[in-house]
């Protein structure tokens, strides 16, 4: 791995939700914070509750150039030690309500992105001696669920490619694992209580009871939890684990 002293990670949809979690966290840890995010007035407020060690960086992650554009502008200051794919997008509708525009925009953001930043990052982590990549997924990963064809299917994608890449990189010190929330308290989660809300007339906090009932615990996940998550998989306890899925969903895929 690198030199404790400059250690990095970059962080995609940093400006808030989980993302926001992570780059505070690792901030916190002594890491040097690339926060990536498409909103440049968020990553400033970012950047003034980080503090120096965040480094914003204003990208739309579902355009390939400018992605492209901000690989080169970290690897120009320093290879990084570890990568966080956060950002993350969904499309709530029946399959056949679906667009092809949406399907293409949901794969762009969830998975292209990541394999974009994984080609362009993990080899300069291997030649520095090590890395970690963390992809952030969802229970759906790994189960269905109705009207979330596109969002599943990504989900799905993206466990493929992490354990495709741990397998490739294993032999090089670089981990590759995914971490899968049940339903965390983010912008996502509000959109869904106020889905519930307008089609079924139920009160805001009774929307918010029923997807918590869907947890073994009754729980809604924290993005503070899921990056502690995170913390754990950049840390030297986690240096054997790679190609894992590790569920943060109070027991609800159990």
């Amino acid at each position: 791995m690198t030199n404790e002293t400059t250690k990095t990670v970059v962080v995609t949809g940093a400006s808030r939700g989980i993302g926001r979690a992570v780059s505070l966290a690792f901030a916190r840890e002594g890491y040097d914070v690339w926060a990536l995010a498409r909103s440049a007035e968020s990553l400033e407020a970012l950047r003034k509750e980080g503090g120096e060690r965040i480094r914003p960086l204003t990208v739309d992650v579902a355009d390939e150039s400018a992605l492209l554009a901000a690989c080169k502008t970290v690897l120009a200051a320093g290879t990084p030690r570890v990568l966080v794919n956060n950002a993350g997008i969904t499309v709530s509708a029946p399959l056949t309500k679906t667009s092809t525009a949406d399907l293409s925009k949901v794969m762009a953001v969830n998975v292209t992105a990541p394999f974009l930043l994984c080609r362009e990052l993990m080899p300069a982590m291997a030649s520095a001696g090590g890395g970690r990549v963390i992809n952030i997924g969802s229970i759906t990963a790994t189960r269905g669920a109705r009207y979330t064809s596109a969002y599943c299917a990504s989900k799905h994608a993206l466990l493929g490619l992490t354990r495709a890449l741990s397998v490739e990189y294993a032999r090089k010190n670089v981990t590759v694992n995914i971490v899968n929330p049940g339903w965390v308290e983010t912008d996502m989660f509000a959109g869904a209580t106020a889905a519930i809300t307008k089609t079924t007339g139920r009160s805001e906090e009774q929307a918010r009871e029923a997807l918590a009932a869907m947890s073994a615990m009754g729980r809604i996940i924290q993005p503070e939890e899921v990056a502690a998550m995170c913390l754990f998989l950049a840390s030297e306890a986690a240096a054997p684990i790679t190609g894992a899925a590790y569920a943060i969903d109070g027991g609800e895929a159990a």
